[in-house]
């Protein structure tokens, strides 16, 4: 063989190894050394890319095929790893870079309407929990996702470095994730387990990810793929110590004033978080005299004309932690009733089998006590000191998980509330691929702190209660079946957690057939899919206040059609054969309904339009009786760029419920308009105007007569907030607050500033 003939053949070696190197060989880590780091700036041009591994594997997952990602869409990941962090390349080819959609938006609002990059991360590598972050230009999503209610938590903030280059046929993107946000066994853990997705509205709504999603998966966190080359860095870095002080210094003046009397003061408050991380599974928070008054406020939602208290998400750092390992349900912890915490300690340990946590907070007054009972939520404000607290911890096997909790809310001199409880989830696949999930929880609680004589806190008779919950899900290529049943006793009551109705028993059970792609007069739709929900509640039998027992409290029958088109468009419909009572002994009434819903983003500046109603006969609890009515939300998101790179964000919502009365008008509506526009000068800085009024009026129905009444709320702020780095913000915003109807006002300033040593 000629010499020319062996540099030919050593030539199409060397293109072999690399394309085993990018195809077939999985997500590798180069390790590198603190020197060869690169400068997150965008650029792919240091040299430790040009020797780390390059893979291309990328497939298409919506709409939902599987297929080999387009060649004009080609996409190549690297990973280098040092002492300090992962650091991710990614460069993302597009044959149309001109349609590349990416302005400046709130942080965790990166969403499907815009290119990103998604990095999702195991390191504990037993495919039940993933830290992610998807990036934009500028912007970053983050959270943790949660295998076991298959739920994101956008809370967590990670302190990711991003860089984006953009080029004439795409762009580039360097991605700095330091270990010290990332948790993971000190010793004996599983390989770190990588997911990267890349998403291209203008393909049609594309989602490319490094691994094809089966339809039929309870979870895409099984589809992660392994790390290779993490090993040594594992042991090398699972000994550093991170420490990170977080003061911040309030200052506020406020002013308000009512009939008669008008008052104004001010003041400066200086609080402080810590986090320490000792070794790798090891994280210590502590929280001492927080500021949330500036947190986003909550969307209003109306609950319609029922008496059962909706939950909320959380949006506090303190309690975001962990929230992988107080995976939960509702009931055993819901962090919102911590109200104003004058100091909170938590500590969370992760080994390669098990892990835990413990929390415990001194709450100042001002919060409110939630009591369920079978027809309504009984609210009772917080007027003393408390002190919550409470203990997680799991077990995990293969496809098992074991858990236990106790949880306490000490109200000192009137009493306590006190729960315990154990929880079980198996997760299976059998031979030809079907998935297979049973899920189960049971507490027991103790109280002796109740209310009398107009809601006064008192120490009462001790009582004791228990709770049941069980779910079962079954998912093959084209069936899905899931089954749950909950138990409530009149005694239970979890001060720490969310339970709005006790004395209950109910069962649910869906049936859904996923018929795939079809077509439906000129429309494709890429998903589509029948089902049929069946719901029974009755009432458990209580002694103590006399409720009788198999009172049915609601029955539902629901068949319905959902559909997947373009455009990022969904739709939904059904029909609800329903049936509700209001109150003990009352009438079972007839309350059919229509639901229908459908999101969408049809349009380059629109991020989200959202539509959901529920029209038909309505239950107006207070009245015990139906009549014609309906509930309505609707959410409109826009984006738009302005000149010198800002651009602004809008995001709108309405909701309105109502009963129609006999004359001719409702006799019960509440309504809420919620109004955010803010403009983003930069990455760093931004002002956000939120306005934001809601109203609810009872009116005679011609029937039960009723005192009519009003309610309304009126809220504007301007807030404006520069952020040098993650950790390190100053704040300034304005906030006034009215109830017109009463003429009472309150204005307040507050100064803030926040700095991460």
């Amino acid at each position: 063989m000629s010499p020319a003939s062996f540099a030919c053949l050593g030539l199409l070696l060397c293109a072999a190894l690399h394309a085993f190197d990018a195809h077939g060989s999985g997500l590798r880590a180069l390790r590198i050394t603190a020197g060869d780091t690169p400068v997150i700036d965008g650029a792919l041009d240091d040299p430790a890319w040009r020797r780390a591994p390059v893979y291309q594997d990328f497939h298409k997952h919506q709409p939902r095929d599987g297929a080999p990602a387009p060649g004009a869409l080609k996409t190549s990941v690297q990973v280098l790893v040092d002492d300090g962090a992962l650091v991710f390349g990614i460069r993302a080819w597009d044959d149309a870079p001109h349609l590349r959609r990416g302005l400046l938006a709130r942080r965790d609002k990166v969403g499907v309407d815009q290119d990103f990059i998604g990095i999702w991360i195991d390191p504990a590598g037993h495919g039940r929990n993933a830290q992610f972050v998807r990036i934009t230009t500028g912007v970053v999503s983050d959270g943790i996702h949660r295998a076991e209610d298959d739920e994101s938590d956008l809370g967590p903030d990670f302190p990711v470095e991003t860089a984006v280059t953009i080029l004439p046929d795409g762009y580039s993107m360097e991605v700095r994730w330091p270990l010290s946000s990332l948790r993971f066994p000190y010793a004996d853990g599983r390989n770190w387990r990588l997911m990267v997705e890349r998403s291209i509205p203008h393909a049609d709504g594309m989602l490319l990810v490094t691994a094809p999603w089966r339809i039929d998966a309870l979870s895409h966190l099984s589809f992660l793929q392994e790390i290779d080359g993490m090993e040594t860095t594992v042991a090398a870095v699972r000994d550093r110590r991170f420490l990170e002080l977080r003061p911040e210094l309030t200052v506020r003046s406020e002013r308000a004033a009512m009939p008669g009397t008008r008052t104004r003061g001010s003041q400066a408050e200086l609080g402080l978080e810590i986090n320490a991380r000792p070794r790798a599974d090891w994280v210590f928070n502590a929280t001492i005299n927080p500021d949330y008054s500036q947190v986003e406020i909550d969307e209003p939602v109306s609950q319609g004309a029922g008496n059962i208290a909706l939950s909320l998400p959380e949006k506090r750092g303190f309690f975001l932690e962990s929230a992988d390992v107080l995976g939960l349900p509702l009931p055993a912890f819901y962090s919102r009733t911590v109200n104003d915490p004058e100091y909170g300690l938590r500590a969370t340990w992760r080994g390669p089998h098990a892990d835990a946590t413990a929390m415990s907070l001194r709450d100042e007054p001002g919060g409110l006590i939630l009591r369920g009972k079978p027809y309504e939520t009984l609210e009772y404000g917080q007027t003393k000191r408390t002190v919550a607290s409470l203990v997680r911890a799991r077990w995990q096997g293969e496809g098992l998980l074991l858990g236990a909790f106790a949880s306490q809310r000490d109200y000192h001199r009137f009493g306590g509330n006190d729960v315990v409880g154990v929880d079980a989830q198996w997760r299976g696949e059998g031979a030809d691929g079907e998935q297979q999930q049973l899920s189960g929880v049971a507490m027991v609680s103790r109280t002796t702190a109740g209310f009398v004589d107009d809601d006064v806190p008192a120490r009462v008779a001790g009582r004791s209660g228990g709770y049941l919950w069980g779910k079962s899900l079954h998912k093959t290529e084209r069936w899905w079946y899931e089954a749950e049943v909950e138990a409530i006793a009149p005694g239970f009551v979890n001060d720490n957690g969310f339970v709005p109705q006790a004395g209950i028993a109910r069962a649910t059970g869906s049936i859904n057939r996923i018929l795939g792609p079809q077509s439906l007069g000129g429309l494709e739709l890429y998903e589509f899919e029948t089902y049929l929900v069946l719901h029974e509640m009755r009432t458990l039998a209580d002694r103590v206040t006399g409720q009788a027992g198999g009172e049915t409290v609601e029955r539902k029958l629901r068949p319905g059609v959902w559909l997947a088109a373009t455009r990022r468009t969904g739709v939904w419909a059904e029909l609800g054969f329903d049936r509700q009572r209001a109150r003990p002994l009352g009438r079972l009434h007839d309350t059919r309904v229509i639901n229908v819903g459908i999101e969408t983003t049809p349009a380059p500046w629109v991020s989200k339009i959202a539509l959901e109603a529920a029209l038909g006969r309505q239950l107006d609890a207070d009245a015990d009786r139906v009549g014609p009515g309906g509930n309505v939300i609707l959410d409109v998101g826009l984006r738009f760029p302005l000149p010198r790179g800002w651009s602004l964000e809008l995001d709108q919502h309405v909701n309105r419920a109502w009963v129609q009365g006999t004359l001719g008008q409702p006799a019960f509506s509440d309504t809420a308009w919620r109004a955010l526009a803010i403009v983003h000068f930069s990455p760093r800085d931004s002002v956000r105007l939120l306005a934001q009024n809601t109203w609810a009026a009872r009116r005679d129905d011609g029937v039960t007569q009723l005192e009519a009444w009003n309610d309304r709320q009126v809220h504007r702020s301007l807030l404006y907030r520069y952020q040098w780095r993650h950790g390190r913000t100053v704040s300034l915003g304005i906030v006034d607050d009215k109830l017109p109807l009463v003429d009472e006002r309150s204005r307040s300033l507050t100064f803030k500033l926040q700095w991460e040593v």
